[in-house]
């Protein structure tokens, strides 16, 4: 849902589908790639756990 939207907004900006598409893919790499990043330093803070 969320690449089908990304695209939609990016062909109205672009007036491209394959551009769409490209940011579409792009930016859903971006958010997965920065997600993984910011759960493995988050999970290597350890202070405020009661371990």
């Amino acid at each position: 849902m969320g690449l089908f939207v990304m695209t939609l907004v990016g062909l109205v900006a672009t007036g491209s589908a394959a551009v769409g598409g490209t940011l579409a893919i792009v930016n859903t790499v971006i958010g997965l790639t920065m997600y993984v990043i910011y759960e493995r330093i988050w999970a290597g803070i350890s202070w405020g756990r009661n371990v």
